[in-house]
């Protein structure tokens, strides 16, 4: 069965200063359990914001290590899922439901992406 990587792309200026309410957390909790019980949940997770992050990069034969925040990205990776389903169709099903837990305040997109076998 396809795995499919689906990348959570989130505007850390867009996060409240609490962090996300209880209630996104209540229903984004219920989904996950929902997406595992149905077997289509391999892994997840959400991501430290960008000031704990490090790009390390090569350009024209020199490498450079770049600490975070990275003022240049608006929209960073916040999380990601790894997900088993029969189809493209049935992975994009899942990120749709994602996505729709999300309140209007907090802009959310997940790039799907099938993994190479």
């Amino acid at each position: 069965m396809p795995r499919y990587l689906s990348m959570v792309r989130i505007e850390e200026s867009a996060i409240p200063e609490g962090g996300p309410s209880p209630e996104l957390m209540q229903r984004m909790g219920a989904l996950l359990e929902e997406i595992t019980k149905a077997g289509a949940m391999l892994d997840t997770a959400g991501l430290t914001p960008t000031s704990d992050g490090v790009r390390v990069s090569r350009r024209d034969g020199k490498t450079t290590v770049t600490d975070g925040p990275f003022t240049e990205t608006k929209e960073v990776i916040g999380g990601y899922a790894l997900l088993q389903a029969k189809d493209k169709e049935e992975a994009v099903y899942w990120a749709q439901r994602f996505v729709d837990v999300h309140e209007d305040e907090m802009p959310v997109t997940l790039e799907v992406r099938q993994i190479a076998e």
